[in-house]
């Protein structure tokens, strides 16, 4: 009898550590979907903030020749 409650507490135990791993696999897989989700969104704003630049400079640059 003894046998049989020890085994089962083994059982469950095992269990919980696979639970435990299955979790860690998920919550790691959420992480770097995150992180590549952040990427993107960097890359985008980068994009942005460059044809804003250029943007800039060629009302800039047309202002210096109207004024000319």
């Amino acid at each position: 009898m003894r046998a049989i409650i020890v085994l089962a507490a083994a059982a469950a135990l095992a269990g919980c550590g696979v639970e435990t791993a299955t979790t860690a696999a998920t919550v790691a897989a959420a992480k770097q979907k995150e992180i590549e989700q952040g990427k993107k969104t960097m890359d985008q704003v980068q994009q942005n903030l460059g044809k804003a630049m250029d943007q800039t400079q060629k009302s800039a640059q047309q202002a210096d020749d109207a004024a000319k």
